[in-house]
């Protein structure tokens, strides 16, 4: 069985890490998608289950408490958390799980020695992203100065990912990031079982 690993997807605010997830999931239908917790409330046209569960705080204190999360962190004053077995499950089963989760997750899921690719998209300007979020509309002019602030502080991690992606656009940034994919799943320490399996080797 090949060995199962995490491609972690990382960006500040605006620089499109759902949309490039959403974009790989339906290239490549063996992928999976590791479906974060969060006592946010939903955007519009978020679903619960589907692109988060939204919890209350008292829930999402709750599974902290009986240690169901891999990691979890408290981002723009709303938690978010990632189930821990789902991915424990998965992982042993040699699948691979697409997770967008920001710079803090990912800090914590490296110094768990799991199995994992570490992706940082960043945007092709100041610029660019402050427009990003205009369009996106989810922020008043407060809230995205914070969040602007937030991602000079997220830039500074990018010594902790293996890849940067500068996302000009949306289908060569998923090019971009599903070579990394595939090339990833070639690598010697992931084709051992097969070759012992299939050539004896």
């Amino acid at each position: 069985m090949k060995k199962g690993f995490l491609i972690i997807i990382s960006s500040p605010s605006g620089c499109g890490k759902t949309t490039i997830r959403e974009e790989l999931l339906k290239l490549d239908k063996n992928l999976l998608y590791s479906i974060s917790c969060t006592t946010r409330p939903p955007r519009k046209g978020e679903e619960n289950g589907k692109d988060y569960f939204f919890l209350s705080e008292e829930e999402f204190h709750r599974k902290i408490k009986n240690n169901e999360f891999l990691e979890w962190a408290e981002v723009h004053g709303y938690l978010y958390g990632t189930p821990k077995e789902f991915i424990e499950k998965n992982l042993k089963e040699g699948k691979i799980i697409v997770m967008d989760i920001d710079v803090q997750g990912a800090e914590k899921i490296k110094k768990k020695k799991i199995p994992a690719v570490f992706v940082f998209l960043l945007p092709p300007s100041w610029e660019e992203l402050k427009k990003r979020l205009t369009k996106r509309g989810t922020e008043n002019k407060k809230e995205m100065e914070i969040r602007l602030r937030r991602a000079k502080e997220e830039m500074k991690y990018y010594p902790l990912y293996d890849y940067l992606v500068v996302n000009r656009t949306i289908p060569e940034t998923v090019e971009e990031v599903y070579a990394i994919i595939k090339a990833e799943k070639r690598k010697k320490e992931r084709m051992e079982e097969w070759l012992k399996e299939n050539l004896s080797v």
